[in-house]
């Protein structure tokens, strides 16, 4: 795929107005990181995540996979239907064994 071609050039890394932009809250990853990172070498989704952890917080990137998805396609020049779509799971939130002996306890 295009988007995925790392031998082509997208220029300098040139910091924008608004790179201070919060764009995951989750992790607290701003939109200058993310294009920075696009110009470190990160052309995928999958890559994104592992680089900067957007979207492996509470939300699990329901709420900033898409921004994340735009400012990449953006900063590289393609359409972001271009990009491999990121990987979605369902928000989760820690349970402690507690509670789980106690809903067991109640379905006897």
């Amino acid at each position: 795929m295009e988007a995925q071609n790392r031998n082509r050039d997208i220029g300098p890394f040139v910091p924008g107005a608004d790179d201070d932009l919060l764009i995951c809250r989750c992790e607290e990853i701003t939109k200058g990181e993310i294009r920075r990172a696009v110009h470190d070498g990160i052309y995928t989704m999958t890559e994104m995540r592992r680089y900067l952890r957007n979207g492996m917080g509470l939300c699990q990137g329901q709420t900033c996979g898409r921004l994340v998805k735009g400012i990449m396609a953006r900063e590289m020049g393609v359409s972001p239907a271009l990009l491999e779509p990121g990987t979605s799971r369902a928000p989760m939130r820690p349970v402690e064994m507690a509670v789980l002996g106690n809903e067991m306890e109640a379905a006897k």
